[in-house]
């Protein structure tokens, strides 16, 4: 596992595949995503060897279901004595009580789609929070939650907007220094509707949940690549990959 500094308080925790995020409010600690099953070890390293506790870790917030996002959460609210928080349609999922749903593949996704199949399943976790489109969380100076379903349903993205920071989940994934939606998408039209509500937000900074983050001009550059996406769609029917 890579830990890269991405501001003075955050930092970003880059997997075999996808990647979660430490952000850092004083004393206290949030964990955007939790890894794959295999990562709490070495997040628990990273924690310490960042000079922090594992118990400074209060909260682990969950963008959507998927087990590279999950696999650690339940092993490290364990040992951090943290909470978990996740979106309520995506909350069973977390918890064990419903499959998720599988996506809808386009024909280019269909190899990158086996490759994440070697994810092991997320052991189920307690979600002690579920959220809704609107919430505030208690860190980075009030977390918005920002529904942004087609990803998963319960798929969100999480704003700070006193620090200028976007959170995207899966919804939006970097690429080569820009914004592109994400893969695997349940729904394809509403994955788009949520890239465009997620680029309308004033963002300096954005944190993605495969991709290195944009940390100058990133709401100019999402915005920018949404466009774009909603022209390729019409022309396309979004046959072409990236974009």
């Amino acid at each position: 596992m890579d830990v890269v500094e991405v501001l003075p308080e955050l930092h970003m925790f880059r997997f075999r595949i996808g990647q979660a995020y430490l952000w850092r409010d004083g004393d206290e600690l949030t964990l955007i995503d939790a890894g794959g099953a295999h990562d709490g070890p070495a997040i628990i390293a990273a924690v310490r060897d960042l000079g922090f506790r594992p118990e400074q870790v209060r909260r682990i917030v969950l963008t959507h279901g998927h087990p590279d996002h999950t696999g650690a959460a339940a092993e490290l609210a364990a040992r951090c004595g943290a909470g978990i928080s996740a979106h309520r349609l995506d909350a069973p999922v977390v918890r064990g009580e419903a499959e998720a749903a599988p996506p809808v593949l386009l024909d280019w996704e269909r190899p990158l789609f086996e490759h994440a199949l070697t994810v092991p399943p997320a052991p189920p976790a307690p979600v002690d929070r579920e959220l809704a489109d609107g919430d505030v969380l208690p860190f980075g100076g009030g977390a918005r939650v920002v529904a942004a379903p087609g990803h998963t349903d319960g798929s969100i993205g999480i704003h700070l907007p006193g620090h200028g920071v976007l959170f995207t989940g899966d919804a939006v994934a970097g690429h080569e220094g820009r914004a592109i939606l994400g893969v695997f998408n349940t729904d394809r039209a509403r994955a788009l509707e949520s890239f465009h509500r997620l680029a309308a937000l004033d963002c300096e900074t954005a944190c993605f949940g495969h991709g290195d983050p944009l940390t100058a001009g990133a709401g100019r550059l999402l915005r920018a690549s949404a466009d774009r996406h909603a022209v390729l769609e019409v022309e396309h029917g979004g046959t072409l990959p990236g974009a």
